[in-house]
């Protein structure tokens, strides 16, 4: 069989004096017959060419779900006097979610039925449910297109019966009022972009919502969320580099919303409740910020005053505030740790965890009065472990730790981490594992994974599908870049806007030293990243095309330049801010010199695989089939 050959139809673009051609243009529409005939034929194309792995597929598939426990529970966590929990079946695909009084199991209740619900759809997804103050009815998001426009439900829980409520094109979350009798969401427009927030009423026509708050700035999406103390309501607004919020009392909705601080450039923020407090996490005066907090009734920034300053070593990554207690989420060179400090006396001290290359992440923790903050450890040889630690002594409770059916013994594999030196002088960390006894230093297979963008870090996680490739003998490694956070903001910004081909010389920095210092073959390297680590992949091989033998690609942003000069696709104009608009010549020249498929060559290119969705609202489907 030959590789499909699609036709050529020449497109022009110009712009800044500046001319391409792109001959496959046409494929952006969707209803010309010929580009479904052409994404069919490359799928029969693809399973031609791999049918010699047919058996060895079906090996690797049968290992990795023998190694899933079919049967299993989430830890279930307490809310408003409600334990809930999620439920895996064996042979299904989609969860259940369970709940039931708190101590009282024996009166369990099913909230919703994910695997009931998927039939009949092609694909399915619920949203995160929300179950009201007076406990009495459900509200969740389900969409079964694939492109994260969900369709709000509401289920009466005292009687079992659905209402019929049903709010479509939302971005699939929703909060209560004080009273359970409404609610609010967020509207998505036709470019995706979650942009109104509505109030509705339980019972009234849709037609009949009211439009709480409209953002108006397309480089903006807004949302509303809650307090952890239930107090307060938040609509939140946020571009890549500046946020605005605006409040309401839950208890006295009559008052309005306030705005908290309107937006300006470059400053970032949030906000939780604590008593007659906000609390505020913010990059003011800060890169990697730090927590401020004002009165409830004086919110302008000269009633801020500082909790916890600015850490030039660390970056301030999250925060959970409880009755008595505060915990931060930090990362300090490359590793993640969590403090607890008590609010009256700013005491604190580090929950300890072993290992250097490892994750730590909060869990749930919805309730306000808490003794305990619920935490999830992993790295590349722990299994992901629930674990409950108290706010008083830092006493840990493990709870739950995934179970790899047949046995797994940590002992047998290696976690490393070592140091990239890049293009620049910089040291970029890389996070690697191996089995001990089928490594084999220079001679052994690799794959390095990343990612590099908005600020997202992938920080060390624990995988049951890797082990099959860990048990053939592979180096896995993760190639902590710029343009991602593990070493701080200052991380980020280095790997974004103009500075965004340092994303790249990174990545085949880490390959390189993985070479050099003998962990893999140098004609064994592979290299994968999906979405914009799929833009990271095709860069790095038409940067460095010998460094990689093989490349998988998945949904990859590829096609950067005519993305980003069409604005009616969605996230194109929310994402100015992280690589530039093209409308402005430098930008424009900055793009073009990386992006993948306008640097195409004729030399030798790596073993290639590219995976497309037909209905992928974050990388359309017509970028990785070009």
């Amino acid at each position: 069989m030959k590789a499909p050959a699609p036709k050529k139809i020449n497109k022009l673009l110009e712009i800044h004096h500046d001319a391409r051609v792109d001959p496959y243009y046409w494929m952006n529409d969707l209803k010309d017959p010929d580009v479904m005939a052409y994404l069919e034929a490359e799928n029969a194309y693809c399973k031609y060419r791999l049918k010699h792995t047919d058996v060895l597929q079906e090996t690797i598939f049968q290992e990795i779900t023998g190694r899933i426990k079919q049967e299993d529970q989430s830890v279930p966590y307490l809310k408003n006097h409600y334990w809930y929990q999620t439920r895996y079946r064996t042979g299904a695909q989609q969860p259940q979610y369970w709940r039931w009084p708190d101590q009282n199991q024996d009166h369990e209740e099913l909230l919703w039925d994910s695997e009931e619900a998927q039939a009949g759809h092609a694909y399915y997804h619920a949203g995160s449910g929300n179950v009201s103050p007076d406990n009495q009815k459900n509200v969740f998001g389900e969409d079964t297109k694939g492109r994260r426009i969900y369709t709000l439900r509401i289920k009466d829980l005292s009687v079992g019966k659905m209402l019929s409520d049903t709010i479509p094109n939302t971005s699939g979350y929703a909060v209560w009022s004080a009273d359970s009798q409404s609610i609010y969401y967020a509207v998505k427009d036709d470019k995706l972009r979650p942009c109104t927030i509505k109030k509705h009423i339980l019972g009234q026509p849709i037609e009949q919502d009211v439009v709480v708050y409209h953002e108006a700035d397309e480089t903006f999406v807004t949302f509303v969320q809650k307090s952890k103390s239930e107090d307060y309501l938040f609509i939140g607004s946020s571009s890549t580099v500046s946020d605005e919020y605006r409040y309401l009392k839950m208890q006295n909705p009559e008052e309005g919303w306030h705005l908290f601080l309107p937006r300006q450039r470059h400053l970032e923020y949030s906000l939780d409740h604590h008593r007659d407090h906000f609390f505020i996490r913010t990059n003011w005066e800060a890169v990697n910020f730090r927590l401020m907090r004002c009165p409830v009734e004086r919110t302008s920034r000269t009633h801020w005053e500082e909790v916890l300053p600015h850490d030039p070593a660390g970056y301030l990554d999250d925060v959970e505030v409880f009755r008595d207690h505060l915990v931060t989420l930090s990362r300090a060179g490359a590793s993640k740790e969590v403090c607890i400090f008590d609010l009256n006396t700013m005491d604190y001290f580090t929950v300890p965890f072993p290992e250097e290359a490892r994750n730590v992440e909060f869990d749930r923790n919805p309730e306000f009065n808490a003794a305990k903050v619920r935490v999830q450890y992993t790295s590349l040889v722990t299994p992901p472990s629930v674990i409950d630690v108290r706010l008083d002594n830092g006493e840990q409770e493990i709870l739950k730790v995934q179970e790899v059916v047949g046995g797994y013994e940590a002992s047998n594999y290696q976690s490393e981490r070592i140091w990239a030196q890049g293009k620049d002088g910089v040291s970029i960390p890389v996070s690697l594992v191996y089995r001990k006894d089928l490594w084999t230093p220079g001679r052994s297979p690799g794959l390095l994974y990343g990612y590099g963008s908005y600020g997202i870090s992938i920080d060390p996680y624990f995988s049951i599908p890797r082990l099959s490739l860990l048990d053939r003998g592979f180096v896995y490694a993760i190639a902590h870049i710029r343009g991602g956070q593990e070493l701080g903001r200052n991380w980020y910004e280095q790997g974004k806007l103009k500075a965004k081909r340092n994303t790249f010389e990174d990545f085949i920095a880490c390959g390189q030293a993985l070479i050099d210092r003998h962990y893999v073959c140098a004609e064994g390297l592979g290299a994968m990243g999906g979405s914009a680590g799929g833009l990271l992949v095709g860069a790095a091989m038409n940067m460095a095309p010998g460094l990689f033998s093989a490349v998988v690609a998945a949904v990859p942003f590829v096609d950067v330049v005519t993305t980003m000069l069409d604005d009616s696709i969605p996230l194109t104009t929310g994402e100015y801010d992280e690589w530039g608009n093209p409308q402005e010549p430098e930008y424009y020249k900055l793009m073009k010199s990386y992006s993948p498929y306008d640097n195409i060559e004729t030399k030798p290119y790596p073993a290639l695989l590219v995976t497309a969705g037909l209905h992928d609202s974050q990388v359309q489907y017509w970028e990785p089939a070009k």
